[in-house]
């Protein structure tokens, strides 16, 4: 992959970031703790910041230099005591995300930064605009879609957002796909259905890439779990100003 342009790394402040916003998301509106969360399917609030506190324990425990394994968490914790280990967390994690592998450091802030979105996504909350993890877990999304590419010996697709552009696999482009950078962002990592990805910007038919949508975790949806930018950012009127600062764009 090549990229006309990088994202500076502040994967702390980032990943920080990320957390501070889905607990003040989810004490704004206590009501919507046991809601499902659309973009994982079988998944509440509650399970989606599970898994997230879950994976931060485990990066925690894991990390050299004597750091100790935190306490385990009851299956059954409510929400608060979730958030409040999550946050005790905070006092060691800047620590160890920077003695982590970068992949690895990488990977954390894009689940974090996902599940947010999933989180919002669930309660028709969009993003603000200059998130800190934007940048850096767009540029690890289209990585891993490049290996899916290359993967399966498609030729290059060019892909261009606002103010970015990169090259997805080896050689000339075969084909250019624009759009928003969250539409892009959420079609790279499962979010979008295969007909709201042909509905981006294409020079050229979008099936031979469509297969490369598919890596990692991530996989198109077979039914549509959460509105565009544009339809979630009908819905603020209802919401607190500080939770409905704009969107990504």
């Amino acid at each position: 992959m090549t990229a006309d342009q990088g994202p500076e790394p502040f994967w702390g402040l980032a990943y920080c970031t990320c957390r501070d916003n889905i607990a003040q998301l989810a004490r704004a509106h206590p009501g919507t703790w046991a809601w499902p969360v659309p973009a994982c399917p079988g998944r509440s609030v509650r399970d989606v910041v599970a898994h997230l506190v879950e994976v931060c324990q485990t990066a925690v425990a894991e990390a050299p230099h004597g750091i100790g394994r935190p306490p385990a968490l009851p299956p059954d914790a409510p929400l608060p005591h979730l958030l409040t280990a999550w946050e005790e967390l905070g006092g060691v994690l800047s620590e160890v995300l920077e003695r982590t592998p970068w992949l690895r450091r990488g990977m954390m802030l894009l689940d974090v930064f996902t599940h947010e979105l999933d989180i919002r996504g669930a309660l028709g909350i969009p993003a603000p605009q200059g998130h800190p993890a934007f940048a850096d877990t767009l540029e690890l999304a289209t990585m891993g879609f490049t290996m899916s590419v290359n993967a399966h010996h498609l030729p290059a697709l060019r892909i261009e957002t606002a103010g970015h552009a990169w090259t997805a696999g080896e050689g000339g482009p075969g084909a250019t796909v624009r759009g928003a950078s969250l539409e892009v962002f959420r079609s790279l990592t499962g979010r979008r259905t295969l007909a709201q990805i042909r509905g981006l910007s294409w020079s050229a038919a979008p099936e031979p890439w469509l297969p490369a949508f598919t890596w990692g975790p991530f996989a198109p949806p077979s039914q549509h779990v959460e509105d565009s930018a544009e339809g979630a950012a009908r819905r603020l009127w209802f919401l607190p100003a500080s939770l409905s600062s704009g969107v990504v764009a």
